[in-house]
């Protein structure tokens, strides 16, 4: 992206975001991280948007017959097929001569990191001018509570349960974020509802990209989490406090660091917090430390860090 490009793409923030609301009345759980950060992508992109959402919690709350929680244009795709979907509308609006609109994918976990993957692959692949959001609650929660490919070292799921000798998932997240910058997309980046006014700025970013974006956005799920509702935004901040989330971009061939903590929070109370990570053992959370710090240390040698 190009820094003309970039500097049209001035944040939105409490004063300048639109009154006006285009996802409502849904039927999402109380506290859903998802559905926050839906509202807050609608309010960025507006109403002249197309909007691809596959299988997962957003569908299943956002289309209620006869209400649609969506006020723009929006489907249901196949599980598969959101990028693939998101592609063609992009085409037809062209081919009709349309101006000025977004096309928007909002996927969940395995939307976006397993079922949904080959397609998003391909979109990045032809550089279509798409948006693809993945809001990551870390399961498959629409459906029971699975572990999904972005599911962390050691989660209780109803696939992955907590027993003697198997605590939790056995395998580690998928970085989603490097997987799309090693397809050579034009801009990706990290984000959280914790950290809102970073997350629209990117989202805004968006906008303005000629090819493709991507955005992970941390979103967390009080009710496969065994958090209270309350606790939402305040994980969305803990997890990036303790370093096991990033806030980063990629754009340019580049990895760009946003916020590079001086000293970490403490991990064991992020994780204490939650009852998916309960059974968790010292030597767990010592095991999760060390993966943190490893990643970490990748990331301060080899990334940007951006000047704020």
């Amino acid at each position: 992206m190009s820094e003309c490009i970039a500097g049209r793409a001035k944040a939105p923030n409490a004063l300048t975001i639109t009154d006006k609301e285009f996802f409502y009345g849904h039927k999402a759980c109380a506290g859903c991280g998802g559905s926050v950060a839906v509202r807050l992508i609608m309010k960025v992109l507006g109403e002249r948007t197309f909007t691809v959402v596959p299988a997962g919690c957003i569908s299943a709350v956002g289309f209620m017959y006869p209400q649609l929680c969506f006020t723009n244009n929006a489907l249901i795709s196949t599980f598969a097929g959101t990028a693939s979907m998101m592609s063609g509308i992009a085409a037809g609006a062209k081919a009709l001569g349309l101006k000025d609109f977004q096309v928007l994918g909002i996927a969940g976990d395995g939307g976006t990191a397993d079922i949904g993957l080959q397609a998003l692959s391909g979109a990045i692949d032809r550089r279509d001018k798409v948006i693809f959001v993945c809001y990551d609650n870390e399961a498959y929660m629409n459906t029971g509570i699975q572990k999904s490919g972005l599911t962390p070292l050691g989660a209780k799921t109803t696939t992955t349960p907590a027993g003697r000798n198997i605590r939790g998932s056995r395998t580690r997240k998928k970085n989603m974020f490097e997987i799309v910058a090693a397809n050579g997309i034009d801009y990706a980046a990290t984000a959280s509802v914790g950290y809102i006014p970073d997350f629209l700025n990117k989202i805004n970013k968006a906008k303005f990209v000629d090819g493709t974006s991507y955005i992970h956005v941390f979103a967390p799920c009080p009710t496969g989490w065994g958090t209270p509702t309350y606790c939402t935004i305040d994980l969305g901040k803990d997890v990036v406090d303790c370093g096991l989330w990033y806030l980063a971009e990629y754009e340019n061939g580049e990895f760009v660091l946003n916020k590079n903590p001086k000293e970490f929070t403490s991990v064991k109370d992020y994780l204490s917090r939650q009852g998916r990570f309960r059974h968790l053992k010292d030597e767990d959370i010592e095991q999760i430390i060390r993966d943190r710090d490893r990643k970490w240390e990748i990331i301060r040698k080899s990334w940007k860090t951006k000047k704020n």
